[in-house]
């Protein structure tokens, strides 16, 4: 289960142990590639990607698309919220994508990263089952972005 904070208690990130609890993981952000995915290195050493659950940020790294509107301040916002920060990565039902990428709610400090980048219109919401537990919570966070025009949604329409 994944708790529903924006900005709260972290559960046991601030402990001395390399499990932050039960369905999560502690991992440093080593490279941030784009609004909704990042490099990191697990306490076990391994290097791995990490998709965000339950967001979509503007495309802005594949070389068969062009950069998106806001694509590159997603990645920047990202970057400003994790780049070389310790995260606490919670997990959904679902641990791959079929790219073999770890989807997570990523933590940084008190805050939910995937939902910061919805509340700042950085990133739509992308709801897909198992993990969808909070896509009500995206929602209400993409509407109220949407209706204040920030980000995507005042330099970019509803495209």
């Amino acid at each position: 289960m994944v708790p529903l904070v924006l900005i709260g208690d972290c559960g046991s990130a601030g402990g001395g142990g390399t499990d932050a609890g039960p369905g999560q993981l502690r991992a440093t952000v080593i490279e941030v590639i784009d609004g909704d995915t990042i490099t990191v290195r697990l306490p076990d050493g391994e290097v791995t990607d990490v998709r965000y659950i339950g967001i979509d940020t503007p495309e802005s790294v594949d070389p068969d698309q062009p950069v998106q509107c806001f694509g590159k301040r997603a990645g920047a916002a990202n970057e400003a919220l994790v780049g070389g920060r310790e995260v606490v990565l919670r997990f959904g039902p679902e641990r791959h994508d079929h790219y073999g990428r770890l989807l997570a709610y990523v933590y940084a400090g008190r805050r939910m990263v995937n939902a910061v980048l919805v509340r700042r219109g950085l990133a739509r919401t992308l709801a897909i089952a198992p993990n969808d537990s909070l896509a009500p919570l995206f929602s209400r966070l993409a509407a109220g972005a949407g209706r204040a025009g920030r980000g995507l949604w005042g330099g970019c329409g509803r495209a």
